[in-house]
């Protein structure tokens, strides 16, 4: 239900260096502008090209390449990818004439805060990781400890967005208490940004971490509490404020608090709407879309989740929200007994939510493989302090170098048992699965030789309009439920078990008999209840799914969980772990 919002991120101001003049720019006019950019980041993109144009005139290389830099990350903001590289290029340039000095160092750490952005917006989050780790390596070099803090509240926000929650809290926490202890350190204006993004990241990661283990309910009440605080301290920041009365609603939404949640999107879409921003139109759109489902009201739904279709084809951004409007849409049209339009835009949103999983699953890989190898979480200490210990993290990296060597000969040799073992089981089950489609073809064929099957079906359909209430002693003849076995099939043909209303009285209705009769047939015929038999045809189809389709071994267990119609990846889960003695995860990786 969450929309996870990637539209925004939020720039830490940075502390300002310092720079010798050398043309007509005084250096309290380039304090100024820096400033000023930095604030129009929040905001006023425009307005902030403007300024880094008066600053571009200086003759200064440090001015100039701040202010390419800041000019390279508000070109991104507006879209312009190419114009952005161009200006970045120019940045370099103008930092490689400036002579080596700490100011210097602080520069290029400036530039690699704006490039890591430059790529988080782009949803390149390895490349972003990159530059923010250089960024930290430049700043500890300077021993400027501020700007390690800020760097690392960038890399919370990747991990967040990469679904790493727990890493994320854990560095925002440390920041927040890094930023209520040295409050001098910081100009009023750039302390309140700097709690408002904090605060705002800090709910992100909550509500993110809640979405991810849904029986962790105290995370919503988090989420909130820090939502709240964000837009108590972004009284003059207003695009940090949108974004936490944006998640707000969400949480009020988690919480079907229909009333709330409705006023703040609808609030936001006003905002939306008189400041021409589409992006943040769309994702009111789809959230308030996401509101009216939740409240069943399935036609009003579909008027704003269309609108998040049309910005999106408009746009040529098929992004999360695009996808995830099409899943409400299949699931109402599904409802409404549409099943064309049901199929349409379920097809649309596998399609899209294949290539959104599989760059972020990219992606995720590459920000877990650099954090592994160049881990920042604790990268706190001085240069002074590094050397003092150095001896002693050599001693300490040997003992750890043994333990992993013996630990990953361990999980080497258990891995290869344990794989073993399960790829038994996997054949077992592709035989068992193979044997059981002969059985029903073999079924099939007896079925069809039946020569009395016509005229004991027109018998049974009529004491099917009679039949008021069960018989206890209930007793049909073979050409009967033979011709309930026939029609059966036929609906398992047509798949129509993956739908997620295939029910007892749902598929009496389609074979044009009563659940009774039916029921009785399934139990003597399979040996077992109407939703065990459903349950197995939906777990069988996956299974056959998994082996004989790659694509869709990487779905999700939600995603996977939908397709075949159960209510939630939990009960699916449990019934694929029944048939199968393992998780649908586990047995998609050993295949």
């Amino acid at each position: 239900m969450r929309l996870i919002i990637s539209f925004f991120f939020l720039l830490l101001i940075f502390s300002s260096g310092t720079a010798q003049t050398t043309g007509e720019l005084t250096e309290q006019k380039y304090l100024e502008l820096q400033d000023k950019i930095r604030f129009s980041i929040n905001g006023n993109y425009d307005e902030g090209l403007v300024y880094v144009n008066q600053l571009i005139k200086s003759k200064n290389e440090i001015h100039q390449a701040f202010a390419y830099g800041a000019g390279s990350y508000l070109y991104q903001l507006k879209g312009n990818a190419n114009q952005s590289d161009k200006l970045y290029a120019e940045a370099i340039k103008h930092l490689n004439k400036v002579p080596e000095s700490t100011n210097k160092i602080k520069l290029h750490a400036y530039l690699c805060n704006y490039r890591g952005l430059t790529y988080w917006k782009r949803s390149n989050y390895g490349k972003a990781l990159s530059s923010y780790q250089e960024g930290v390596k430049l700043s500890t070099k300077i021993n400027d400890v501020v700007q390690i803090v800020k760097f690392k509240a960038n890399i919370a926000l990747l991990n967040e967005g990469v679904g790493n929650y727990r890493l994320s809290i854990k560095i925002l926490r440390q920041n927040d208490a890094f930023l209520d202890k040295n409050e001098g350190l910081y100009e009023k204006d750039q302390f309140q940004n700097s709690k408002s993004n904090t605060y705002t990241n800090l709910g992100n990661s909550y509500e993110g971490y809640y979405y991810k283990s849904r029986d962790k309910a105290y995370l919503l009440d988090s989420a909130e509490y820090y939502y709240k605080k964000s837009i108590a301290y972004s009284d003059r920041f207003i695009d940090n404020k949108t974004i936490s009365k944006l998640s707000l609603g969400n949480i009020y939404l988690f919480k079907k608090d229909y009333v709330n949640a409705e006023k703040i999107y609808y609030d936001i879409s006003f905002y939306a709407k008189q400041t021409d921003n589409e992006d943040l139109y769309q994702i009111a759109s789809y959230n308030l879309g996401d509101l009216y489902f939740s409240m069943k009201k399935y036609d009003r739904a579909l008027i704003f989740l269309k609108k998040v279709d049309s910005i999106s084809q408009k746009n040529k951004a098929m992004d999360n929200s695009y996808f995830k409007s099409n899943y409400i849409q299949a699931k109402i049209y599904s409802i409404k007994n549409e099943p064309e339009l049901a199929y349409k835009h379920s097809k649309i949103y596998l399609d899209s939510y294949e290539k959104y999983e599989g760059n972020l699953r990219e992606e995720t890989l590459e920000v877990n493989y650099k954090l592994g190898t160049a881990d920042l979480s604790d990268e706190m200490l001085s240069v002074q302090e590094k050397y003092k210990y150095e001896v002693f993290w050599n001693k300490a990296l040997k003992v750890f170098y043994v333990i992993l060597v013996i630990g990953i000969v361990f999980f080497l040799i258990k891995n290869i048992r344990d794989k073993n073992k399960a790829q038994k089981k996997m054949n077992a089950l592709i035989e068992e699965f193979k044997a059981n489609l002969e059985k029903k073809e073999l079924e099939k064929v007896e079925i069809d030789v039946d020569s009395t099957e016509k005229a004991a079906m027109e018998v049974l359909e009529t004491e099917d309009i009679t039949l008021k209430k069960e018989n206890a002693n209930l007793s049909i003849d073979e050409a009967k439920e033979n011709k309930i076995v026939e029609k059966l099939l036929a609906l398992e043909e047509k798949l129509e078990y993956l739908n997620a209303d295939f029910t007892l009285s749902y598929a009496a209705k389609k074979i044009k008999t009563n659940t009774t009769y039916l029921s009785y047939v399934v139990n003597k015929r399979f040996g077992k209840s109407f939703s065990e038999y459903s349950n197995e045809l939906k777990i069988n189809y996956v299974i056959n799914q998994m082996i004989t389709n790659h694509l869709y071994r990487k779905y999700s267990t939600q995603a996977i969980a939908e397709s075949v119609g159960f209510k939630n990846a939990v009960s699916f889960a449990k019934s694929f772990r029944k048939r199968t003695g393992v998780s649908p995860a586990q047995f998609a990786n050993n295949i």
